[in-house]
């Protein structure tokens, strides 16, 4: 069975490189080389034989006991870094290959599983055979299997149907492959399994392919005081799965490389322990510095210690003082700010794609629909809607999904800051620029997007004097810092947002018609959460993300009286009471009412009856009329009967009526 989604990722940086007739071109078509699968009939022999050595019996089923949730709990802690990198890999891996009846798994260098995704109707096949987490897939308790023999190998492996040692796993068909660190170590093994009659070919392409965006992403993250190098002979290929990637400290010594970076350099990890920065590409690295004090740098040309020529990009993350030798103060603002927003993304991937926003409103889904056909065309975005609606969690998705993703997202908020201070904060300022600048001058807010996305937050705040400053920016694309002669060319993708009604401000004369002009190329709208439709998979989410041992959900409840609410803050408000209420909630998995604030119940319970309390019950039959001041009296009486019956407990009270313990106190006062 062949599935048309099997064909390839649909990110565009996993797509392989075409051929090409040049010497370079030769040297890249041999680079999927450094990834290939092993041989298969050899490979499947010798793990037969190691099976047959391990006393393994084919016609057995093994028995199995998986690790205890706490265990796996630990696991998962353990390889974090691999856990954190490889899961939103897996999650597109999936998307490729969803009702195929397939599942995708991560496990650890020992082949135990951490974690899985797959289809529902071959989960309980996989069950019977442990294909679940907190099962051990080595060779040595499982015998020849994709995920064990890819560990033994050190290389892709595909086992399919009878390939199996076990003759339980003959319904199989699995393709793996390792994901190694950047001292060449394994470390986990990514692998696809599914029933053998869904077998495609593509299938191990799609599973390699995502164990090397996982290990780039590795490599990427753990050479924070290095300059990292992205090189390849064509420049279409920076920043795809092609590209070498090199590390190196700031004097120049060689660090590591990854796998395309090793066979691009014609050397091994061990061989080029002993190489530089200038022995490798012919330049000091000097000259590299100098080259990235510009305030817009192209791409390098520079000629491999082989004659290749190649071009490079690089990127000098620091977070000491390592690199205050051969760099200034503004340039050194401007890494530090990409490396936190770097984190910021990593930490925020899950839930800040667009796909991720997209959770069955169709409000939203409309949202996503007309974002996603603009992307990358150069075209500003207007977002609109009320505070905590979520506008700076779909900026952020927006720059996630463009073509400047791995480029700085800088978020200014023209309202938090001081009106006597956003002038330096966006357009930044000359050492001695003003009376209290800081020494060597700042680097202000454009530039540091410079190359990225610049996001102007509550854009209605801003004060008019500056609205003609920043509308000719955005016109000339340059940019003048405060106390300068000299103009600074500048390339940004820019989306605003605001809670105000910015033609109601023009009318007054409060905000310039062109500059409204100006950013709304694009304009789209966020519902408040009381009008959209997915709350329910919105709290799943939300509740998903939280980094706990206990996975939390609402009781029905609870979830009633959630959809009921107006929820005035919006997705702040909603967050911030999931998160209190899982805390106090603590192991408990369900949460109930006693786990909410009392405020926010007293909330509930106002606008619930809010409408009896302020209206007069007329009984036209029986000529009688119940006041506020009846109804009052009324309840308090009630309430006084029940505390009494509860022997005066007062939380045992509320449970029984249904609100907080502060109401219970206050309408017992008042009879006091």
């Amino acid at each position: 069975m062949t599935r048309g989604k099997n064909q390839g990722l649909s990110n565009s940086k996993m797509s392989p490189a075409a051929p090409s007739q040049s010497s370079e071109g030769q040297n890249l078509e041999s680079i999927s080389s450094t990834l290939s699968v092993c041989d298969s009939s050899i490979t499947i022999e010798e793990s037969h034989r190691r099976s047959a050595a391990y006393g393994l019996d084919k016609e057995i089923r093994p028995e199995f006991s998986p690790l205890h949730r706490t265990d796996l709990s630990l696991l998962i802690e353990k390889n974090q870094r691999l856990h954190t990198h490889a899961v939103p890999v897996m999650e597109t891996l999936y998307e490729q290959i969803f009702n195929t009846h397939n599942m995708v798994l991560l496990t650890d260098a020992n082949g135990l599983i951490m974690h899985s995704l797959g289809d529902d109707d071959f989960l309980e096949k996989a069950n019977r055979v442990a294909l679940s987490p907190g099962v051990a897939w080595s060779e040595e308790s499982r015998g020849t299997n994709a995920i064990g023999t890819a560990i033994a190998e050190q290389k892709p492996v595909l086992v399919h149907a009878d390939e199996h040692y076990l003759c339980a796993n003959h319904f199989l068909t699995c393709s793996a492959a390792p994901i190694i660190d950047c001292h060449g170590k394994v470390i986990g093994v990514l692998d696809v399994s599914g029933d053998q009659r869904s077998y495609h070919k593509h299938t191990m392409a799609l599973v390699r392919m995502s164990a090397q965006m996982i290990e780039n992403q590795l490599f990427l993250s753990t050479f924070e005081d290095a300059i990292i190098l992205h090189f390849h002979p064509r420049p279409e290929f920076i920043g795809t799965l092609m590209e070498g990637i090199a590390s190196f400290t700031p004097a120049g010594r060689f660090l590591s490389a990854n796998r395309v970076g090793q066979f691009q350099l014609g050397l091994s990890l061990v061989a080029l322990q002993s190489h530089t920065f200038s022995s490798l590409f012919g330049l000091p690295v000097s000259s590299l510095f100098d080259h990235y004090r510009t305030a817009a740098p192209g791409l390098l040309n520079l000629c491999l210690h082989n004659g290749i020529r190649v071009y490079s990009r690089a990127q000098l993350h620091r977070t000491n003082n390592a690199f205050q030798h051969v760099a200034n103060t503004a340039h050194d603002e401007k890494q530090i700010h990409e490396k936190n927003q770097k984190e910021i993304r990593q930490d925020s991937q899950r839930l800040s794609c667009l796909r991720y926003l997209n959770t069955g409103d169709p409000q939203i889904a409309a949202v996503i629909d007309k974002v996603k056909k603009v992307l990358g065309r150069d075209i500003p975005i207007l977002i609109v809607g009320e505070t905590g609606t979520g506008k700076e969690l779909l900026a952020q998705a927006i720059h996630n999904d463009s073509p400047r993703a791995k480029s700085p997202f800088v978020a200014v908020n023209c309202a938090s800051i001081p009106e006597t201070l956003i002038e330096s904060e966006l357009f930044g300022y000359t050492d001695g620029a003003f009376t209290g600048a800081r020494k060597k001058g700042s680097v202000g807010k454009i530039l540091q997007a410079n190359g990225g996305t610049l996001f102007l937050d509550e854009i209605g705040d801003m004060p008019l004097n500056l609205q003609s400053r920043l509308l000719r920016v955005l016109q000339e694309r340059l940019v003048t810092p405060l106390g300068s002669t000299q103009s600074i060319a500048v390339n940004v993708e820019l989306i605003c947002a605001t809670n105000c009604d910015l033609r109601a401000m023009i009318a007054k004369g409060e905000f310039r018609e062109d500059l409204y002009y100006r950013i709304n190329g694009l304009v789209v709208k966020l519902p408040p959460l009381r009008e959209r439709t997915d709350l329910q998979i919105v709290i799943e989410k939300i509740l998903a993300a939280e980094p706990t041992d206990v996975l939390h959900v609402v009781s029905p409840e609870i979830m009633k009286l959630f959809k009921q609410h107006r929820w005035p803050g919006n997705f702040r408000q909603l967050s911030n009471l999931l998160r209190t209420a899982m805390v106090i909630a603590g192991d408990e998995k369900e949460i109930r009412r006693e786990h909410l604030p009392d405020d926010f119940l007293e909330d509930v319970e106002a606008s619930n009856t809010g409408c009896i309390e302020r209206t007069e019950s007329i009984n036209i039959g029986e000529h009688s009329i119940i006041s506020h001041a009846n109804l009052e009296k009324i309840k308090i009486s009630a309430i006084q009967k029940i505390l009494e019956e509860n022997g005066g407990n007062v939380s045992a009270t509320a449970k029984m009526l249904g609100v907080s313990r502060n109401t219970i106190y206050r309408h017992y006062a008042t009879k006091k």
